[in-house]
């Protein structure tokens, strides 16, 4: 089923995703903003997983991660699908050094929902901003 939402549409919801999901650490947003059959490409440990893995994956985050956030780079959005660049920082709970990962997100839609996701992510290293 293709998608009837605009490109600026579809990054406006995929950003109050991240943010909800994310930012607010509301896990079971996830049920909402994903399609009953949602693929995630490259789930926990480069798995195959759909939303019950990423929800588990994100709560293990929130409590591995104190003050997890993640902020939007760039995005490019067209015909079915979106596409992230981020920055994830959160506080290391051994060192007390803030620490960031970085990533690409290509999320694609069916109807009003994300249908599909694949991301890469760099190592995580510390955070050079926060010096």
């Amino acid at each position: 089923m293709p998608t009837n939402l605009t490109p600026d549409e579809m990054k406006a919801f995929v950003k109050a995703h991240f943010q909800e999901f994310v930012n607010e650490r509301k896990a079971g947003v996830i049920r909402q903003n994903m399609t009953p059959d949602f693929c995630d490409h490259d789930g926990p440990g480069g798995a195959l997983t759909g939303i019950d893995g990423d929800e588990r994956m994100m709560l293990g985050m929130y409590e591995a991660m104190p003050g997890l956030h993640v902020s939007i780079e760039d995005m490019i959005a067209e015909g079915d699908k979106v596409m992230c660049r981020n920055v994830w920082r959160w506080t290391d709970r051994a060192s007390g050094k803030r620490m960031q990962f970085r990533g690409f997100v290509l999320w694609r839609f069916e109807g009003e929902k994300i249908a599909e996701r694949w991301a890469t992510v760099t190592p995580p290293s510390e955070d050079a901003s926060a010096a």
